[in-house]
């Protein structure tokens, strides 16, 4: 399954962006931010255009500042998704980085952390990354999750999810339709004994969280809000 919402407005890649810095955690290149003495510890998991994106960073340190150790994973390997490369397509790029393959290259960071530590971790996905989140809400690894404007999930994902978990979803969405994130709703329903938040946010597409024009008074608002929501939640989760 390949969406054009997942590819669009893709950003200007800079490996200098960030007030932190890249290390190598759990045998993966990392953008890290925060204090590495936090006992919380936050995965952003990119979308298909890497770790190298300044508005991720951006939103990683927006999270540090709450208090947490946060890790942006390089879990492309320097090979973020080029729309200017024809002679690999979507499907050709998609097939050696298959979404949600990263959940076993997440593990033995987690594990470095822990051993470090770090008393609760949480994980975020964006479009592509989501698939990566839902594998771990489904080990005990981690102690909440959050996804945003997820692409590839389907319900039978939701359903195998057993942390506490916030789906934030667009009103105009082509992967993640309104339809189906009331679905993943449905099937969160009738699980009570995991907390869980759905929302769709109005007025908005695929990508606003994180590929959004932050000279759009609007769009940033929107971006902002749902950063929010994410922080939240693992606040509520994470800091017991």
């Amino acid at each position: 399954m390949v969406a054009s919402g997942c590819f669009s407005n893709a950003p200007i890649l800079n490996a200098s962006s960030g007030v932190g810095h890249v290390i190598n955690v759990g045998g993966v290149n990392s953008y890290v931010t925060g204090s590495p003495l936090a006992i919380f510890a936050i995965l952003l998991v990119s979308d298909v255009y890497g770790f190298k994106a300044p508005l991720l960073r951006k939103i990683a340190d927006k999270v540090a500042d709450n208090g947490y150790y946060v890790l942006v994973p390089d879990f492309l390997h320097g090979d973020p998704y080029d729309p200017k490369n024809v002679s690999r397509p979507t499907p050709v790029w998609l097939k050696d980085h298959e979404p949600g393959k990263s959940s076993e290259e997440a593990k033995p960071i987690i594990e470095a952390l822990k051993r470090k530590n770090v008393s609760a971790v949480g994980v975020a996905g964006f479009c592509w990354g989501a698939k990566t989140v839902t594998n771990l809400a489904k080990t005990e690894l981690i102690q909440a999750s959050v996804l945003l404007h997820p692409s590839y999930i389907v319900v039978d994902d939701i359903r195998g999810v057993n942390v506490p978990i916030a789906i934030l979803g667009a009103e105009h969405d082509s992967l993640s339709p309104p339809k189906l994130v009331k679905e993943f709703e449905e099937v969160l329903k009738a699980k009570p004994q995991i907390d869980s938040y759905v929302k769709v946010f109005p007025n908005v597409s695929h990508g606003w969280a994180l590929r959004y024009d932050p000279a759009d008074p609007k769009a940033a608002m929107a971006a902002g809000n749902a950063h929010k929501i994410m922080i939240n939640w693992f606040d509520k989760h994470l800091k017991k």
